[in-house]
């Protein structure tokens, strides 16, 4: 590739430390309004939600009716002459209660986690739709790897939230508003005495979540680096063993996990502050309240029931607010989480349909032009990688395209597909300007053949039919046979269903390139952009991929970033680049002879292909 594009990054940019790691930047949220996103998919499935509601709501209310069974135990069990029966009653009632907080509290388990994972799933179909959407140029400037991780990890932050942290949330909400609201009906007087304290402990949980939320963000980039370091590190092993270069990708992984354990100690330690000092507050106006409430029965203005309920209802009720505190701590990172994910969201493709498309000539006739095209990349806006480019290329037409490193050619592949728009000049397939037509159309009438086969971790069958999704086996086998892989394919041990694992690991280079010919050859585009494929491959490989390319190339129009000799010589006209201009077009032996940049270029880089090809022949 010429160059490398980029369009606006990620909010969330990464910078490198003295220590070789990153600093992430980001943006201080004061809010839990991130989650907003996760609540719009969560309002989704109201019946869902009625459901895991009204358990929650049963369970909370179940918990609170236990006091009350023990404060009529107490009171009419435990006096003097009390009768059985009502003992018995009472206690009956008590294991109902407890049933139905049993049977309630399974429900909402099952309905809160069912949300979870829906909702989870939602966000990342969501992501991955609307990612799917931006062009390359946003994957070249952010990382690929680093989103990745916040499609996981962060989704699975996410899904605690919802799944767990949000029904802990409103079950202790409940238990705590009820609780207080009891505590009134039993002991007024002291329960004021609970309500005055309650300020005192609000006060600290929003000191402390300010500083928590920034440091819950921070440590979820810090996973996302991990992530990202493990990802890039097994992706390439090869290169990494290849190179003796396991210890210093240990040393850097170590660095990404102390420096995330760095980030969570930090989180920890708040989050430990701020529960021990609002479960002191708590439990401290709790211990002051009921060392009143005992001087009350102490004096006979309260009864022992009352004071028991009363215990254990302050004991629910503190409880509850000591959970809440824990559960912010959760939301906090579920917002740090659900931020990255918008981030993602809020990103628009800087490449899409206009509103009232032009329809592209049918049948689609192949004819490629470029009319004084300028263009820079958004990552390096002061040097033009075309510069005033014209090039007509005409249907069934090859030229092949040749040139020193940086001079622009891969640059014309990334323009017919529209992955960029030029800043001046126009690109046009049978006469329609590519900025009024809509891209999947375009690309419809493009195959593609890159330099190094890509090939996706699924079945032969799954990688042929990439290029013509509604292929059958009988056009893909005719593929293959034109692209001369035929005989390995029927060579795997499951034929067309043989999993090539990552990238096509198990095959050869050679049949890689195979497969992407005839992957090519199904997509049956009248225009063919070739980046060509034989530049690293052997011998025999290099042979049985250049006859599969002229079967590809046959009648169509096709546009080759030349590396051989041979492929030069057969084109119908040859342009040579440098600069981002055209500076000489022609054949091969117009160009020999005329001596200028074709010439220092064929005698370079031409000249030891037809050394090799002649002495592979002088041998065989």
């Amino acid at each position: 590739m010429d160059a490398n594009a980029g369009s606006a990054a990620l909010p969330v940019n990464q910078n490198a430390t003295p220590d070789g790691g990153t600093e992430t930047r980001t943006p201080q949220r004061r809010s839990l309004g991130a989650l907003r996103m996760v609540w719009r998919e969560l309002f989704k499935y109201p019946g869902r939600m009625a459901v895991a509601g009204l358990a929650l709501l049963t369970t909370a209310t179940s918990t609170l009716a236990i006091p009350y069974g023990f404060r009529q135990i107490v009171d009419q069990g435990f006096a003097e002459g009390a009768d059985p029966s009502a003992i018995r009653w009472w206690f009956v009632m008590l294991l109902g209660v407890v049933t139905v907080l049993s049977v309630a509290t399974a429900i909402r388990f099952y309905s809160v986690s069912w949300l979870g994972e829906r909702v989870v799933a939602d966000v990342r179909l969501r992501v991955q739709r609307h990612l799917l959407t931006l062009s390359p140029s946003f994957f070249e400037e952010n990382s690929p790897k680093e989103i990745a991780s916040r499609m996981t990890a962060d989704t699975a932050v996410i899904e605690t939230v919802v799944g767990t942290t949000v029904s802990v949330a409103l079950r202790n909400a409940i238990m705590a508003i009820g609780g207080v609201a009891y505590l009134f009906v039993l002991a007024p007087h002291l329960t004021l005495g609970l309500v005055v304290a309650i300020p005192v402990v609000i006060l600290p949980i929003a000191a402390f979540g300010r500083r928590l939320r920034v440091v819950a963000r921070q440590s979820q980039d810090r996973v996302a680096d991990i992530g990202a370091t493990t990802s890039e590190v097994f992706g390439a092993l090869r290169v990494v063993q290849a190179f003796n270069q396991e210890g210093r990708e240990l040393e850097r992984f170590s660095g990404a996990v102390e420096r995330t354990f760095e980030t969570g100690k930090r989180r920890i330690a708040l989050r430990a502050v701020m529960t021990a000092v609002i479960m002191f507050l708590i439990f401290g106006s709790i211990t002051v309240i009921m060392w009143r409430g005992a001087i009350g029965v102490a004096e006979g203005t309260i009864t022992g029931g009352t004071i028991a309920a009363f215990v254990v209802t302050a004991g629910i009720v503190a409880g509850a607010f000591g959970s809440l505190t824990e559960v912010y701590g959760d939301l906090v990172r579920g917002a740090g989480a659900a931020s990255r994910l918008a981030e993602l969201l809020s990103e628009h493709p800087t490449i899409s349909a206009p509103a009232r498309p032009l329809a592209l000539p049918s049948p689609g006739r192949g004819k490629l032009a470029f009319e004084r095209v300028t263009f820079r990349y958004p990552s390096r806006p002061e040097l033009a990688a075309l510069h005033d480019f014209s090039l007509s290329i005409e249907p069934g037409e090859t030229v092949a395209i040749v040139g020193p490193s940086g001079a622009g050619k891969s640059t014309l592949f990334q323009l017919a597909e529209r992955f960029y728009d030029p800043q001046s000049g126009v690109i046009k397939i049978d006469g329609v300007p590519l900025t009024s037509a809509d891209p999947s159309e375009i690309r419809r009438r493009i195959a593609l053949v890159p330099q190094e086969g890509v090939l996706f971790a699924a079945s032969a069958r799954d990688n042929l039919r990439y290029g013509n999704w509604q292929a059958d086996d009988e056009a893909i086998w005719h593929a293959a046979r034109a692209a001369n892989a035929e005989r390995f394919l029927r060579e795997l041990p499951q034929g067309l269903d043989t999993f090539l694992g990552e990238d096509g690991a198990r095959l050869s280079g050679g049949q890689r390139q195979r497969l992407a010919i005839a992957r090519a050859l199904l997509r049956d585009a009248p225009i063919l952009l070739l980046d060509e494929a034989t530049s690293a491959l052997d011998a025999e490989s290099e042979r049985l991929v250049q006859d599969a390319l002229e079967h590809l190339m046959a009648n169509r129009t096709t546009l080759v970033i030349a590396h051989r000799l041979a492929t030069v010589r057969k084109a119908d006209r040859i342009v040579v680049m440098d600069g981002g201009r055209i500076v000489e077009q022609g054949t091969h032996e117009s160009l020999s002879q005329a001596g200028g940049l074709y010439a220092r270029l064929a005698s370079l880089q031409f000249d030891s292909d037809a050394v090799a090809a002649f002495s592979r022949s002088t041998n065989g």
